[in-house]
């Protein structure tokens, strides 16, 4: 299956990123994304000892799936190998290779069979594919019945937060990124429009039916930071 056009542009946004990534996502978020990632995290049962990370990205996520249970495996993937070698390098860091596998791979057509994993996590993913229920069927497909599925995205808080959000992301957060690099200035641009239009699309009630129609049951929708994070989970039938 082809890249499609916005698969292309993320690819090409976030890949000059990766040796960063992790710090300034950091500060850009005010200190909450690794706090969203280990709630996430906290999503997936213990028993559930082989684990798809979607959207591995540089491995932060696939790394504290590892450390919280020491009988786990991990296989992470993502779409650039940019992320994927600064990923690979972080796995060796913390003595994990032969329990973290990195592979190249997109979420819309992945390389395994039915009902391989105990458990599958994804970290803003959604808002890079075209069709998101045909996305969600096949995560859904890869994950064996009972097995937990869950996803951290960007939120967007409400009440008399969301102008303080928008005062953010269309001016705060393009002039923080444009003081770390152009690249960063980029993303900082792209953000803000990217959640934006994602919510408009996809509204919550109509992302959790999109959950509950892909076969995930017991579908639970947590806001972290005034909700500008989200975190979701569901149950494979």
């Amino acid at each position: 299956m082809e890249a499609s056009a916005r698969t292309r542009q993320a690819r090409e946004l976030f890949a000059p990123l990766g040796p960063t990534y992790d710090r300034y996502a950091r500060l850009l978020s005010f200190g909450q994304d690794p706090r969203w990632r280990s709630f996430l995290v906290s999503r997936v049962p213990p028993e559930a000892h082989r684990v798809l990370d979607l959207a591995s990205g540089t491995a932060a996520v696939a790394i504290e799936l590892a450390r919280v249970q020491p009988a786990r495996t991990v296989v992470g993937v993502d779409q650039s190998p940019e992320m994927l070698a600064v990923g690979r390098a972080r796995v060796a860091d913390a003595g994990l290779t032969g329990r973290i596998e990195l592979r190249d791979s997109r979420a819309e057509a992945l390389p395994f069979g039915e009902a391989e994993f105990d458990a599958l996590t994804f970290t803003y993913l959604l808002r890079y594919v075209d069709d998101v229920p045909a996305t969600l069927a096949e995560l859904a497909r890869v994950v064996r019945p009972g097995g937990t599925v869950a996803m951290l995205e960007f939120g967007l808080p409400r009440g008399h937060w969301r102008p303080l959000w928008e005062l953010y992301v269309r001016v705060g957060l393009p002039a923080a990124g444009a003081i770390v690099s152009p690249g960063w200035k980029d993303v900082g641009s792209f953000l803000g429009p990217s959640i934006r239009g994602f919510w408009h699309q996809w509204p919550e009630p109509s992302l959790l039916d999109a959950w509950r129609d892909a076969g995930l049951a017991d579908v639970t929708a947590r806001r972290l930071s005034v909700g500008g994070g989200i975190v979701v989970w569901g149950r494979r039938t």
